[in-house]
């Protein structure tokens, strides 16, 4: 179910980047965000993954999904650097942020696919298996994909497989994601 959710949210993701229209990639998107800055930081929940596909680790520090956030907001929550790293993801995008954006997610499916759940990746929190990363991605494209509906706005509809698994991690998660910009539709979280 998590790889079909995974898929299923970059799907959901393209779709609606596929809505933007050419005069709304510069307008507000969330926080302090533009529209292609919030973009940029979706599509890391997909570039992360490849990233780390190419850098296997040696170790498996992180056990659970659940335990990914926590201890990312430990050492990699600060605003400021998250705001930034999506501003940078969302001039990568380059001139034609659709289309970059679709190729990214055909390519990084295609290396999930073909990549095994026991596979360790080097997160920047420890070595995981693929498996117990991917719900944290499936929950940052679900949310923040929200978020760009929101920002456009444009009516969607959250994949099922795609809530089960974000609601799953958020309801047995004791902390936040890292970072929740103003304006996120995540305003809180499970305690």
């Amino acid at each position: 179910m998590i790889r079909e959710a995974y898929e299923a949210a970059a799907v959901f993701f393209v779709d609606t980047a596929e809505q933007i229209g050419p005069d709304q990639w510069e307008q507000p998107g969330l926080g302090v965000w533009t529209v292609r800055d919030l973009v940029g930081h979706t599509s890391r929940a997909l570039l992360t993954v490849e990233m780390y596909l190419a850098e296997p680790a040696a170790q498996r520090e992180v056990m659970q999904p659940v335990d990914y956030f926590p201890r990312a907001q430990a050492g990699r929550a600060d605003p400021a650097s998250v705001a930034a790293r999506g501003r940078a993801a969302g001039v990568a995008l380059g001139p034609d942020p659709t289309t970059a954006v679709r190729d990214i997610a055909v390519r990084v499916l295609a290396q999930v696919k073909s990549a095994a759940d026991e596979i360790l990746v080097s997160t920047p929190v420890g070595g995981m298996r693929l498996i117990d990363y991917l719900p944290s991605r499936v929950f940052e494209l679900a949310v923040h994909t929200l978020d760009l509906a929101t920002a456009l706005p444009v009516a969607v509809t959250l994949p099922a497989t795609v809530a089960a698994v974000s609601l799953h991690l958020l309801a047995v998660s004791k902390a936040c994601v890292p970072y929740t910009p103003p304006g996120c539709i995540l305003k809180a979280c499970a305690a």
